[in-house]
């Protein structure tokens, strides 16, 4: 069985045990995805999901957040972790966008890599959910997960693995294969416990066991 062809059976068998997976990131306008994106890192989804309410209770809107004081940002987004670089790229951000982009998130991953804090996989997440194009997003999961199953070897960068999973994932899946690798990294191929490989509907094909 080649990458590509072991590929497209994971991605087949994903979408039957997760169907309904997505981002967990809670958002109802693209710069919020922006904001929630910048907490998450070394932080749960659940517990940004929770701070961001207060954020947009005192700023709802671009405008408003980019003209706020930056230790107020960093004190209510202080439970997410390194309060200070992330209420810093957050201000930075939002200022950009108000200023150069009409307050609207661009639609272009090269444009989104020159906003404050916005790395690879943020852009990938914004192009896939918000505007619906091709994205593979490399977070711990899909890094850790993609190199068990044998999709890619023993790399652990995650523009590298960007750059190998483009190579064998159909263009239009790899956003949805990236939630459904989440979804499984938490319930099946866990990384702080044993992982459950013998309840893993990939367990026939899985390079780490076969």
């Amino acid at each position: 069985m080649t990458k590509k062809q072991r590929a497209l059976e994971i991605i087949q068998r994903l979408k039957a045990e997760y169907p309904d997976a997505d981002c967990t990131l809670e958002y109802d306008q693209a710069w919020k995805l922006l904001v929630s994106v910048r907490l998450a890192a070394q932080c749960t989804d659940a517990r940004v999901n929770v701070v961001v309410e207060k954020l947009y209770e005192q700023f709802p809107d671009v405008c408003s957040l980019a003209d706020a004081p930056v230790e107020e940002i960093e004190r209510l987004v202080h439970p997410c972790g390194l309060g200070k670089s992330k209420a810093r790229d957050i201000s930075a951000c939002m200022k950009m966008l108000r200023d150069e982009f009409d307050g609207k998130v661009p639609d272009d991953f090269d444009t989104l890599l020159k906003l404050p804090g916005v790395g690879r996989k943020s852009a990938n997440l914004i192009m896939g959910d918000v505007f619906g194009k091709p994205a593979i997003v490399t977070d711990t999961h899909c890094i850790r997960l993609t190199n068990r199953m044998g999709l890619v070897d023993g790399i652990k960068e995650p523009a590298k693995v960007e750059k190998a999973l483009w190579k064998i994932i159909p263009p239009e899946e790899g956003n949805s294969f990236c939630h459904r690798l989440v979804e499984h990294g938490r319930a099946v191929c866990t990384a702080r416990t044993k992982p459950y490989c013998e309840k893993c509907c990939l367990k026939d094909i899985c390079k780490q066991i076969l």
